[in-house]
């Protein structure tokens, strides 16, 4: 049973959950490396290489053993069960596997990095439909130069508008899946 989808779970306490998972950036580069395979499963060892490339900033061929079995022990205690009990996860100890789960995509929305002065999409949206808003506003009481053009004209600019934002935000939201690019986003790899 997922931690997460239970039922007596309120929407906060289940996004206060997967915030509590997501904190650790081990469990982030396992949860982005999942989403980044071309199938459903990988290998523990595997995973533990890419994340220990992935901590040393370096290209995977060049992990030593020792940063690979740091991350590898750490996965299998600590991290690995963690992500299997929220439900994201399904870990075969024994056969040293884990295979994602359908639950993984569902919480993509999390991982969205926003940087330093940017805003969210969110908050785009809410801006947007405020300026919107206020050219209804100045069209209807026909404030001048909005009075100018047939209302109409105003209405299909506003459309056109949430059209290209909405163009704009799925190409750059298709770049932002889990695992889209190879490496999570916060991950600068030196390959020389």
């Amino acid at each position: 049973m997922s931690v997460l989808g239970g039922s007596n779970l309120s929407d906060e306490d289940v996004e206060q959950r997967l915030f509590e998972i997501l904190s650790n950036r081990r469990r982030r580069y396992a949860v982005y490396a999942l989403g980044n395979e071309e199938t459903d499963t990988v290998e523990l060892g595997e995973l533990a290489r890419l994340i220990a490339a992935w901590e040393t900033e370096k290209p995977p061929e060049q992990v030593t053993s020792t940063e690979r079995k740091r991350v590898y022990t750490a996965l299998q205690q600590s991290h690995l069960p963690k992500l299997a009990e929220a439900g994201l996860i399904d870990y075969d100890e024994r056969a040293s596997v884990i295979y994602s789960q359908p639950e993984l995509e569902e919480y993509e929305v999390y991982m969205e990095l926003v940087h330093g002065r940017e805003i969210s999409w969110s908050q785009y949206y809410l801006g947007l439909a405020g300026v919107a808003t206020s050219l209804l506003l100045a069209v209807w009481v026909d404030a001048f130069p909005f009075s100018q053009l047939p209302e109409l004209a105003w209405m299909a600019t506003i459309v056109a508008a949430f059209a290209a934002s909405a163009v704009v935000h799925t190409y750059f939201a298709s770049g932002f899946k889990l695992g889209a690019d190879g490496t999570p986003p916060e991950v600068e790899i030196d390959d020389t």
